[in-house]
């Protein structure tokens, strides 16, 4: 028998990369995995060809806790343009059809964006990510097969309108709206956009999208593709390493509790311990990152009302 190939080193922890313009979430990260040399990985919410910004990415033992990311609330800076709407709500789809822009003004876009702040329900796009009978809708798009979506309820926490340019101003027969987006996640800028667009009478579609933070995560902390290949050059993987966060890093908003070796060593076999601590970390249900006396991340739990801790998401021992 042939001897099994490596593909790739154990490695734990979380990238926070930026994503360059042009390329899918997937590319992005078996690019970073490769730089890498990781054996296994994972995204954290895919951004679509078109965005830019921040791509969490977690190796190892991190893809663990991705959930926490995926749930986390995100921030963009996005540009639409207005007086054109396309098939795919951005830049990256053919024309559909134009609107004159000659009656719109800064005061009129301001009172229409107060209606998508809040709770509000979304229908999501056809061309997005999510699937219906196992299949990606934009999939079905591609073919021509448009399915029913329900509404969704997301929150924006925040729209604020940073920058209006006319047609006028653009010499164009177009105008150009930017605006930063605090939102839940599942929250579609595009069809915010599409949505603002159609209240409007004019049609929208998203010429720029930038995610600025996900989850804890900001853009100050991100790195390309591109820097971590010349960083790399002909070198090893692991001088990339220091780039890393610790394994907990999509956690860390959760307190933390150190256990005492005998109820560490019951934890890591998947049973719930008692601790006198518990009372003060939080309420039934909550949940906190659980480490051992040497200050070692054990993993995620749940308090229960009996004063113990039960083993939510484990690393491997």
């Amino acid at each position: 028998m042939g001897r099994k190939r490596f593909k790739g080193r154990a490695l734990d922890g979380v990238l926070v990369l930026h994503k360059d313009g042009g390329m899918t979430s997937n590319d992005a990260l078996q690019q970073a995995k490769r730089l890498f040399f990781a054996a296994k990985a994972g995204h954290t919410g895919a951004l679509d060809p078109l965005a830019t910004g921040v791509l969490p990415l977690c190796f190892g033992e991190a893809t663990k806790f991705s959930q926490y990311l995926l749930d986390a609330d995100k921030r963009y800076r996005s540009t639409f343009c207005l007086g054109v709407s396309t098939e795919t709500g951005d830049s990256d789809g053919e024309v559909r059809a134009r609107h004159s822009v000659n009656e719109l003004t800064e005061e009129r876009i301001a009172t229409a964006l107060e209606n998508f702040r809040g709770d509000i329900k979304q229908v999501p796009s056809m061309y997005s990510a999510l699937k219906h009978q196992g299949q990606p809708l934009y999939k079905l798009a591609r073919q021509g097969i448009v399915v029913e979506r329900e509404p969704r309820s997301v929150t924006v926490y925040e729209l604020k309108l940073l920058d209006y340019r006319s047609s006028e101003c653009l010499s164009e027969d177009y105008a150009e709206l930017d605006v930063e987006v605090f939102c839940s996640k599942g929250t579609y800028i595009r069809s915010i956009a599409e949505d603002l667009g159609e209240l409007l009478g004019c049609g929208a579609h998203v010429s720029v999208l930038h995610r600025v933070a996900a989850g804890p995560f900001e853009e100050s902390q991100a790195i390309s593709l591109d820097k971590l290949g010349e960083e790399r050059g002909d070198g090893l993987a692991e001088q990339l390493d220091h780039h890393l966060l610790a394994v907990d890093a999509p956690v860390a908003q959760l307190p933390s509790l150190v256990l005492p070796d005998d109820s560490a060593y019951y934890f890591k076999q998947g049973n719930a311990v008692m601790d006198a601590q518990v009372y003060r970390l939080g309420d039934e249900g909550d949940m906190v990152r659980v480490f051992d006396s040497a200050e070692r991340f054990l993993g995620v739990a749940e308090l229960t009302d009996d004063g113990r801790v039960a083993p939510k998401r484990l690393l491997a021992s």
